[in-house]
């Protein structure tokens, strides 16, 4: 692989949703999330970093160095106990205290951080039964929050098939059933998101990975169609690169000079084109650069 980042970045990612659901809410029968005061609409830091692991599990075909440790079915403990095997440490599975606090825990950690892209990258609690330690990430990434409120949508919808032979029944010849799907007709997007280099450091994070996770962030969607998802969009990413490891300026002052506005006359908007969309270059900070990923 190659060599560790020593530059600390920060960028802005704008997607779009056109009648989908972006990231419905199991706890409200699976509506858009949604800020209720204000009515923007949401979507969790943790259902992006979701499309960049299956993107990158997709691309590198879950070979290391590119294995993607948190993914639908995992069973996590037996990572670990990979971890434990690789390194020459099998005996410590064996002894109850070694293997939750031993030794070796570093070395199971390390190994971790080589193989899996999504811990030296997003990090990872893995001190849960057979003790891999703890890994704080360098990549990290805030909610997304829609730049205008949305509307949600409820649409009625027919199947005209049914699950069981008694559900057949109680219909009386008729197997069509009722349900409810939600949309949001249109949303542009809004994530942020922070990389440090000395974070990166001690995971492994390297320019190979960097350029990997620039890649997820703008074709993530491609590879995450749905029914709900039919029309999601990365359309901007915007990154901040700084000089130093530490970096050169707040990134707070860096996301302001990333503006989104509706053009005159819109209202309700119902695409990307109906949005003004700029980067204040001008007067940029002693030691930053935008790059055009």
């Amino acid at each position: 692989m190659s060599r560790v980042i020593h530059h600390r970045y920060d960028f802005v990612l704008l997607f779009d949703v056109q009648d989908g659901n972006p990231n419905g809410d199991p706890d409200a029968g699976n509506l858009p999330r949604i800020d209720a005061e204000t009515g923007k609409g949401l979507v969790t830091d943790v259902c992006l970093k979701r499309k960049v692991r299956n993107y990158v599990g997709l691309k590198h075909g879950e070979q290391p160095p590119y294995e993607i440790y948190v993914k639908e079915k995992a069973v996590l403990n037996s990572q670990h106990e990979r971890a434990y095997v690789a390194i020459g440490a099998e005996d410590a599975l064996k002894d109850d205290k070694k293997r939750k606090g031993g030794e070796k825990v570093g070395e199971a950690r390390d190994w971790m951080c080589m193989n899996f892209f999504d811990v030296r990258t997003f990090g990872a609690v893995m001190s849960t039964g057979i003790n891999c330690g703890q890994v704080r990430g360098p990549v990290q990434m805030t909610f997304a929050r829609s730049v205008d409120p949305i509307v949600t949508l409820e649409h009625s919808i027919t199947r005209m098939a049914v699950a069981t032979v008694a559900e057949a029944e109680k219909q009386s010849g008729d197997n069509r059933t009722m349900g409810r799907k939600f949309t949001v007709p249109y949303g542009l997007y809004a994530a942020h998101g922070f990389v440090s280099a000395p974070l990166a450091t001690q995971t492994g994070f390297s320019e190979d990975d960097l350029s990997l996770l620039w890649e997820a962030l703008n074709n993530m969607f491609e590879h995450d169609r749905s029914a709900a998802r039919g029309m999601m969009a990365t359309r901007k990413l915007v990154v901040f690169e700084h000089e130093s490891n530490m970096g050169n300026a707040p990134a707070h002052a860096l996301f302001e000079r990333v503006q989104m506005r509706l053009k005159d006359g819109i209202t309700a908007p119902r695409s990307f084109d109906e949005y003004d969309v700029r980067v204040n270059s001008d007067n940029l900070p002693n030691g930053v650069s935008i790059l055009g990923v």
